[in-house]
């Protein structure tokens, strides 16, 4: 039996469910497609476990350093059992609020594996949703009026580097460890492969990154990927640039032994697993897009700035799109599309109002263009940069490592971009956001009073230092 929708999403992750509430909110009648597990790989697979490890890596590491907060804490010793346990609860807890906002909003949730069907006896167009449920029942069959892709994406691996599960894995092996090893290779020095390295140093594990690129973390600000390769040389991380991994050295049995090529050198490196983080490849495969005339680049979906593909009644947001592949992202996107979709006329996202984090220790955020970025585009630029080294709350928290660093066009003051690498600053970065929505000058960011004494208190700095007029440096 045929079921009509106004709209079926395909795919029950962060930017899916999001999408769903909000046309749920505005009347139209909403299904969610998910194979796996509503809240997508952002609640169970990426974002929400990676920072619960993080957290429990960050508190093993300060109860190491009590004493010199003056408190005694004798030979703390690290339960991953029961790391792994909390991480569980939080993923879990978090799982029976997305299914309560579904009964809360009335969305249908079909539990299978969609695919888009082309012109048949249901519709004359693309569009209509076989589901293979995941119960082994018949097909159910679902008839929209529009249709959301939000499948989401996967993480890549290199040829030769086949993934095990037991010497070689990728993040989503990694996440269901069930003891540490003592020494691993992290293939890939971006956003998630400098997190773990942060976590599993902070563990106690010895950590060689390995990143092809002359920097870590190529897509952030210079200073900031300076700062980082710092801080994790301070964690006693091993981070090797301009390296090129040799696939076809691997060997494993004992542990892991790879070579990398490295200022014209082959290098061995040994370690007990491996985990490869070179990025993710969106799931476009199976579900149905050939029998559409949606156009798929490089791997990704193409789409208008309202997330419209060549087939006007199907939307595709997130991961599967390219772009930042944030889960924040994908929300906004997930709203924009429906609010199309009904009429609402949205204002289409900006990639330079778009804040990303990175929730390594240090911590990094960033808004905007890099400084690079800005003389690319030909900007006359002036930079304000303050240390938390300056800051009294850093100094309280035990934290000063890190900066606050602003860019502004010189010639007419407005703010381009906010970068910052240190404690908590993945909490502060929202007010830089909040600056590039309402087009701020760093004097208005200057003018915006910072109670004292708190971490922001880096931010007003940074932003008097654009004119050389801060005060504590």
């Amino acid at each position: 039996m045929a079921e009509e929708y106004d709209l079926v999403v395909l795919g029950g992750g962060t930017g899916g469910y999001v999408a769903a509430i909000r046309a749920s909110r505005l009347g139209l009648k909403t299904a969610i497609v998910e194979k796996r597990e509503l809240g997508g790989t952002c609640l169970h697979r990426g974002c929400i476990p990676s920072k619960a490890l993080l957290r429990s890596a960050e508190v093993f590491k300060q109860t190491k350093e009590a004493d010199s907060y003056g408190i005694t804490v004798e030979n703390p010793v690290l339960n991953f059992q029961k790391v792994q346990e909390r991480k569980q609860l939080i993923v879990d807890t978090l799982h029976k609020g997305v299914q309560g906002l579904m009964k809360k909003g009335k969305i249908d949730v079909y539990e299978g594996f969609g695919r888009i069907l082309g012109p048949s006896i249901f519709s004359p167009t693309a569009g209509t949703i076989s589901v293979e449920m995941n119960n082994g029942e018949e097909n159910e069959m679902l008839i929209p009026k529009n249709v959301l892709i939000a499948t989401g994406s996967s993480p890549k691996s290199l040829p030769g580097l086949e993934v095990d599960g037991e010497f070689v894995m990728t993040s989503d092996e990694a996440l269901n460890m069930e003891e540490l090893p003592a020494s691993i290779i992290i293939v890939g020095g971006g956003v998630i492969g400098i997190e773990w390295a942060s976590m599993l140093a902070d563990f106690g594990v010895d950590v060689t990154v390995l990143e092809y690129l002359p920097h870590i973390l190529p897509t952030e600000d210079e200073d900031i990927s300076r700062e980082m390769k710092k801080q994790m040389k301070k964690k006693g991380v091993d981070v090797v640039t301009s390296a090129k991994v040799l696939s076809d050295t691997l060997e494993t049995g004992e542990g892991v032994t790879i070579q990398a090529e490295v200022d014209g050198e082959k290098v061995t490196y040994q370690a007990e697993k491996m985990l490869v983080s070179v990025g993710r490849a969106a799931n476009v495969t199976n579900i149905g897009l050939e029998n559409t005339d949606i156009q798929v680049e490089n791997g990704f979906i193409q789409t208008n700035d309202y997330y419209q593909t060549k087939e006007s009644h199907i939307y595709a947001i997130g991961d599967v799109i390219g772009g930042m592949q944030l889960a924040h992202v994908a929300s906004h996107e997930g709203m924009t599309a429906v609010e199309h979709m009904t009429d609402k006329q949205p204002h289409p996202l900006n990639p330079e109002q778009i804040p990303s984090c990175i929730y390594s220790s240090p911590e990094a955020s960033s808004v905007g263009l890099t400084e690079a970025q800005a003389k690319e585009k030909g900007y006359n630029i002036k930079v304000g940069k303050f240390p938390f080294q300056a800051i009294g709350k850093a100094l309280v928290h035990g934290e000063t490592d890190g900066f606050v660093k602003i860019i502004a066009d010189k010639d007419t003051d407005d703010l381009l971009g906010v970068h910052m690498i240190g404690p908590h600053v993945t909490d502060m970065i929202s007010e830089a956001g909040l600056a590039k929505v309402l087009d701020a000058t760093p004097w208005e960011i200057a003018e915006t009073i910072h109670p004292h004494p708190t971490l922001a208190e880096a931010v007003g700095e940074a932003a008097m230092a654009v004119d050389g007029n801060q005060i504590h440096g």
